[in-house]
C-alpha cells in the first residue's frame, strides 16, 4: 500500500547542501539582503524582482558575454514585447565551447550499430571547420541552416557553427517524410541543409537519400546540401543536385573561431509548432533567452554540473534536443542515442547508463511507462550507482510509473516530471534537487517564471482547483516572433487570445498543497500520443489524399495515461472500409509524416460535425468518446453527426 501522506523521496542533507539551488539561495542573500529561508520563498523574490533575478543568473552562471547597461529589461509588464537584456550582446555557441581539452564532450550510440565520441577539443575543432566553411559560402546573421538529421554528433557540430556566425538553426527528424519536412523547411527558405545518408531504427537501416532528392527539389533556396555519413561510410550523393559529404564540405583550421558577438535577442532556433490549423507556425526563438532559461533548469532545477554525464532520449524535431545541447554550456557530458529505445530490448537505454556511468537520465513519460509493462527492473540488473536525477516529460508522468521508478529503477534518486514546450523552448515547471518527490506531483515552479492556475474566466485558482496553466509576467525565453507574421497576429493567437496579457499555455492543471503542479492533459485539441505532439492537420492532408477517403477527423482518446490516435473516416458512396484500405490509409501517412502519426484506429462515419462556418469540431467529437458533456451543440451546422460517434465497441477496448 503507497503512503500517499509522506514522499516517495526526500534528498540527504549532504545533497541539499551541494546543490547549485542552494549555493544561489545564498548567493542571492548576500548580493540583495533578503529573506529567502525556502524555495517559496525564492521563488516568489524571483517573480517579483525579476530584474535582480536574471542579473543574478547571468553573474551565478558566468555567462560569456557583455551584459551592457543595468537595464535588465525595458517593460516588464508587456506581454508580449518586452526586451529582455536590451544592451547585452553575446553568442550562444561561445557559451557551449569554452573548454576545449580532451574531456569527453559527447558519446554517442546509433543502436548498436554505431559508437563514437567527441573531446571537447576535437568539438571545437570540428565547429571551427563547419563555421569556417559557412564563412566560406558567405553564411551569416540571418541566414537559415537546416538540418534533417539523426540525434548525431554532427548535427549538434552544425548547430553550434551556426550559432558560432550568427545565422538560424532548424531540425527536424530523418523519419518525417518529404511533406513533412517541406512543410516545414520550406516556410523558413533555408540556404544550407545537412542531412544523413540514413539513420537505423529496430535494428534495420533506413535510407535518406531518395528522400533527399525530393526535399531538395521542394527547397529552391539551397545554395548548399551536405550529407553526413551514418549508416555507408561512403554513401552516393551523385542523385543530390551539387552535393558535399561532410568531410569534403569542411574546412580544417587551426585559428579560433571568430564567434560573432550578436544582440541577446539574436534568432537562434526556429522550431514549429504541431500544425493543428495548417502548417506548422515557426517559432523564432532568440540566442540569449534560450542559453539563459537552459542555464537555469539545468543547473538550479536539475543540479547539472561540471562533469556530469546528461543524457536525454530525444530526436532533433523535439525541442529536449535543443535543451540537451545546452548541457556543453555546464561542461557536461552529452550522451546521445539515436534508435529505438526497445532494440534489441527494453534494457537498451539502461545499458548505455551502466556502461557511460550517467548521472542524469531523461526520458518520456512513455518509455516509463513501457519499461513498466514490460517488466524491465534495472535496479536488479544494472550497475546505477551513478544515476542521481531521472526526468520525465512529453506527457504527464502518472502516479504508477513514479511508483515503478522508485520500486523497480533505483530508491536514491531525484525523479523530476518536468512539462514546458516548443513555445518557449524550455520549461514552466520542473525539479529541485533539494526538496521531496511527491507520487504523480511535478516538484516546483520555474524561478522567474509567474505560473498561475486559472479558471475560464481568468481567476486564480487555489491548490486542487484545476484549470489552466497560465503565466502572468514576461520572461527572457518567450519566442521573439512567429516565422512569416509581421503583425504578429499569429503569435497573439497562439498564447494570449484566452486571457489578454496573460500567456495561456493550453495545459490542464492544478496547483498541490506542497507547491508543485499536477498536469491533466492539453486543453486544447492537439494530440498526445505516447508524450509527442502532433498537429491534426498533418494527418489530414495525407488521409485525405487517399481516393477512397472524402474527408476526416482525427481526435486522442485517453487510455490508460496515455493518448491513442482515432482517425474517423468519410468514405466515396460505394466503398467499405475493409482492412487494405486502413492498411493503405496508414502507410499514406507514415510515409509522408512520422510513425507517430499513424492512428492506431480507423473507423468510418458517414458524415463528420462541423460548425456553421464550416469549421470540423475535433474537441466536440473528443469529448463525445469520453462521455462527457457538449456545452454548445447550437454552434453545430449538423449536431446528428454527433451520434455516429457515439457507442463504438472499437473505442470500449
Amino acid at each position: 500500500m503507497i503512503d500517499v501522506t509522506e514522499p516517495l523521496w526526500r534528498p540527504a542533507p549532504e545533497r541539499i547542501q551541494s546543490a547549485n539551488i542552494t549555493r544561489f539561495a545564498e548567493v542571492v542573500r548576500q548580493s540583495w539582503n533578503v529573506e529567502i529561508d525556502d524555495y517559496r520563498q525564492l521563488h516568489r523574490w524571483s517573480v517579483d524582482h525579476p530584474a535582480q533575478f536574471w542579473r543574478s543568473l547571468w553573474s551565478f552562471c558566468d555567462v560569456c558575454g557583455d551584459v551592457g547597461s543595468d537595464r535588465v529589461v525595458d517593460d516588464l509588464e508587456r506581454m508580449p514585447g518586452a526586451q529582455w537584456f536590451p544592451d547585452a550582446r553575446l553568442n550562444f555557441a561561445e557559451n557551449l565551447l569554452r573548454r576545449r581539452d580532451d574531456r569527453s564532450a559527447i558519446i554517442f550510440r546509433a543502436e548498436d550499430q554505431v559508437k563514437r565520441q567527441l573531446t571537447y577539443a576535437q568539438l571545437y575543432a570540428q565547429v571551427a571547420a563547419i563555421a569556417a566553411a559557412f564563412r566560406r559560402d558567405g553564411i551569416g546573421p540571418g541566414d537559415r541552416v537546416c538540418g534533417y538529421l539523426p540525434n548525431m554528433p554532427e548535427t549538434i557540430i552544425a548547430t553550434l557553427a551556426t550559432a558560432a556566425v550568427g545565422a538560424v538553426w532548424s531540425s527536424c527528424s530523418p523519419d518525417f517524410g518529404v511533406r513533412g519536412v517541406l512543410d516545414r523547411f520550406g516556410q523558413i527558405e533555408p540556404t544550407v541543409l545537412f542531412s544523413a545518408d540514413g539513420y537505423f531504427y529496430g535494428g534495420q537501416a533506413h535510407q535518406s537519400i531518395d528522400r533527399l532528392v525530393d526535399i531538395q527539389a521542394g527547397l529552391p533556396t539551397l545554395r548548399r546540401v551536405v550529407v553526413v555519413p551514418l549508416v555507408d561510410s561512403a554513401p552516393k550523393v551523385s542523385s543530390v543536385d551539387g552535393a558535399l559529404l561532410w568531410d569534403d564540405y569542411a574546412v580544417p583550421t587551426a585559428a579560433d573561431i571568430d564567434f560573432s558577438q550578436l544582440p541577446f535577442n539574436q534568432p537562434l532556433y526556429i522550431m514549429y509548432s504541431s500544425g493543428t490549423t495548417g502548417v506548422p507556425k515557426c517559432i523564432v526563438h532568440g540566442a540569449g533567452g534560450t542559453l539563459l532559461q537552459h542555464l537555469k533548469e539545468h543547473r538550479l532545477h536539475s543540479d547539472l554540473k561540471s562533469g556530469d554525464r546528461f543524457f536525454y532520449f530525444t530526436t532533433c524535431g523535439w525541442m529536449m534536443w535543443n535543451w540537451l545541447v545546452s548541457g556543453l554550456a555546464t561542461e557536461a557530458t552529452l550522451l546521445l542515442y539515436d534508435g529505438s529505445p526497445f532494440y534489441p530490448d527494453g534494457n537498451v537505454l539502461f545499458d548505455f547508463a551502466t556502461e557511460e556511468k550517467m548521472t542524469i537520465f531523461g526520458t518520456s513519460a512513455k518509455f516509463i511507462d513501457a519499461a513498466a509493462k514490460a517488466g524491465i527492473r534495472p535496479r536488479d540488473t544494472h550497475d546505477l550507482s551513478t544515476l542521481k536525477t531521472i526526468l520525465s516529460t512529453g506527457s504527464p508522468l502518472m502516479p504508477e510509473s513514479f511508483d515503478y521508478v522508485y520500486d523497480a529503477v533505483k530508491t536514491d534518486v531525484c525523479l523530476s516530471s518536468i512539462a514546458g514546450g516548443t513555445d518557449i523552448v524550455s520549461c514552466f515547471v520542473g525539479g529541485h534537487p533539494g526538496q521531496p518527490v511527491w507520487r504523480g506531483e511535478i516538484q516546483a515552479k520555474g524561478l522567474g517564471m509567474k505560473v498561475e492556475v486559472r479558471d475560464d474566466q481568468g481567476n486564480v485558482l487555489g491548490p486542487g482547483e484545476k484549470g489552466e496553466l497560465t503565466c502572468s509576467k514576461s520572461f527572457p525565453s518567450m519566442p521573439i516572433r512567429f516565422w512569416n507574421d509581421p503583425s504578429g497576429d499569429k503569435y497573439h493567437a497562439a498564447y494570449f487570445d484566452k486571457f489578454p496579457g496573460l500567456w495561456c499555455h493550453g495545459d490542464y492543471v492544478a496547483e498541490t498543497e506542497h507547491g508543485g503542479l499536477v498536469i491533466y492533459g492539453r486543453s486544447d485539441a492537439v494530440l498526445n500520443p505516447g508524450g509527442v505532439r502532433i498537429g491534426t492537420a498533418e494527418i489530414y492532408r495525407e488521409a485525405e489524399q487517399v481516393d477512397e477517403v472524402i474527408e476526416s477527423l482525427v481526435v486522442g482518446q485517453q487510455r490508460a495515461g496515455d493518448v491513442r490516435v482515432v482517425l474517423f473516416v468519410r468514405l466515396r458512396e460505394g466503398i467499405a472500409l475493409t482492412d487494405d484500405l486502413r492498411d493503405k490509409i496508414r502507410k499514406r501517412i507514415r510515409s509522408n509524416t512520422t510513425p507517430r502519426h499513424v492512428p492506431e484506429i480507423i473507423l468510418d462515419v458517414p458524415d463528420i460535425p462541423r460548425t456553421k462556418s464550416g469549421k470540423i469540431v475535433e474537441l466536440a467529437v473528443q469529448r463525445v468518446l469520453h462521455g462527457e458533456a457538449i456545452k454548445n451543440v447550437d454552434a453545430l451546422a449538423n449536431p446528428e453527426a454527433l451520434d455516429y460517434f457515439r457507442d463504438r465497441p472499437e473505442l470500449v477496448s
